[in-house]
């Protein structure tokens, strides 16, 4: 598409004709020079015409196809037979050849040749407006392309002040090239104006212009300050999200807005990047389960985990040789959100804080026998017991003790007696409630204490009605 329109630009600028004129005084070598009066359109002389239209037409052949496949012999032996006759032909006509040439340099990649024919056909007196303005700003792309970012600038300064429009493709080309130079501010009003102008020109702006406006203003951060600076990039990322909806962009604006502190906007975010399935690692899911925990969405945050659980993806790991310090890639295919303590742990948080009781206890299992300490055994033990699983309850705890590592005690050993007084086993009940009393808080004391005369009250009580049982059943059995 894109070569086909420079052809069809070659051919319309060198077959217009038209008589109307502009006055443009080029800089010359020499201010005695009289300024040159650069035309709108000039014709070709008969014969330059005709090979030109071959030249044209080799260009947009095509295969059979339908794909481009200029004739470039065609096209190269034309085009020297004029160079090598250049002294013969109009100034005119030889702008329009070196224009020709220019293009079939760009085409082969030569750039420096492409650049030489711009020059001199920017030095031809006869060379028309568009054939000037276009040379100008292809020789300021080019010079662009070879890192001569003062030259480019210098070059579309110069287009900018000579055409009667300024686009905002090259307003973006400018801020481009400030950026090389670190010229943030330069590059940031620039991109502003490109931007702008494409709005008023009904299209959207280009993804690439919002992306450098955000680099120049994270350049400008010490400048304009960290809280203005990350007012700007919400606001660009904002209009990215929407208009380009890529996974970059909701995790680049839900990081600005955790920086803001706006945690319930970096939470609607991440959820939107997890709707769209855009997330794709472990600790992206990690980060949105606890946002949404921490905004009291326990069962989404859950079903974030499993569905992270559930996604395969395949990484790249790069692995060292110890001894001959060689790198080794290798692919791992597996869950994005692993099935690892901690990871299970967070799991079973969710789904207790969602009142899923049922499918906390088996997830809280699993971390159980990973974990390294009690801890997991202890709060699985709880759980057990506020599901009436009083014995299950009661050997999760022990299970707990045993592994160790856990604070408060106490409270461990008060929660075990409160196990084996529902399972009327008062004694071991009174064992863990004296325990527990040994403790040096006054709260946890006081309750332990509470709990052994509870326990000896309702030990009576048991004894008392078994003992009644007993005789009624005695008497029953007499009569």
């Amino acid at each position: 598409m894109k070569k086909k329109f420079t052809i069809y630009l070659f051919s319309t600028l060198a077959l217009l004709f038209a008589f109307s004129s502009i006055n443009l005084e080029a800089q010359s070598q020499s201010d005695t020079k009289k300024p040159i009066k650069y035309k709108k359109a000039r014709a070709l002389q008969t014969s330059t015409a005709k090979k030109m239209a071959k030249v044209y037409e080799a260009l947009e052949e095509v295969d059979d196809a339908g794909e481009p496949k200029p004739d470039m012999e065609t096209v190269l032996s034309v085009l020297t037979e004029l160079r090598n006759n250049k002294d013969e032909l109009k100034s005119y006509d030889r702008s329009v050849m070196w224009n020709a040439w220019a293009y079939v340099y760009m085409t082969d990649g030569k750039y420096p040749q492409a650049m030489d024919a711009y020059t001199k056909l920017m030095n031809e007196p006869e060379v028309t407006i568009g054939l000037r303005n276009g040379a100008i700003l292809a020789l300021a792309q080019l010079n662009l392309a070879q890192e001569n970012y003062q030259k480019g600038i210098q070059l579309i300064l110069q287009w900018m002040d000579e055409v009667e429009t300024v686009t905002a493709q090259s307003w973006s080309l400018l801020g481009q090239a400030y950026f090389a130079i670190n010229n943030f501010r330069k590059s940031m009003s620039s991109l502003e104006t490109a931007i702008s102008l494409a709005e008023e020109e009904g299209y959207k702006p280009r993804e690439s212009w919002y992306q450098l406006l955000a680099g120049c203003i994270s350049e400008l951060k010490e400048e304009i300050g960290e809280k203005e600076s990350l007012l700007r990039q919400r606001d660009i990322f904002e209009i990215l999200v929407n208009l380009y909806p890529k996974k970059l962009y909701f995790i680049q604006l839900g990081g600005v807005y955790g920086q803001l502190g706006r945690e319930r906007d970096y939470m609607i975010t991440l959820k939107a990047a997890y709707q769209k399935d855009f997330l794709d690692k472990e600790s992206e899911y990690l980060a949105l389960a606890q946002l949404l925990l921490l905004n009291k969405n326990p069962y989404w945050a859950a079903e974030v985990l499993v569905s992270g659980q559930q996604k395969i993806v395949t990484t790249v790991e790069t692995v060292v040789d110890e001894v001959t310090k060689e790198e080794t890639k290798i692919e791992k295919t597996g869950p994005v959100v692993r099935d690892t303590e901690k990871n299970l742990k967070t799991l079973a948080d969710a789904w207790r804080m969602a009142q899923e009781i049922d499918k906390a206890i088996p997830i809280l299992e699993r971390a159980a026998k990973m974990s390294k300490d009690g801890k997991s055994y202890v709060l699985l033990g709880n759980l057990y017991l506020s599901e009436d699983k009083v014995q299950d309850a009661v050997g999760a705890i022990k299970k707990g003790l045993e592994k160790g590592k856990i604070k408060d005690l106490s409270q461990v050993y008060l929660t075990l007696g409160q196990a084996h007084f529902e399972l009327e086993e008062f004694d071991e009940a009174k064992k863990n409630f004296r325990i527990a009393a040994r403790d040096k808080k006054k709260k946890i004391k006081t309750q332990a204490n509470n709990w052994i005369k509870y326990t000896e009250n309702e030990e009576i009580r048991v004894k008392n009605l078994a003992l009644r049982r007993d005789y009624i059943q005695m008497n029953s059995s007499s009569s």
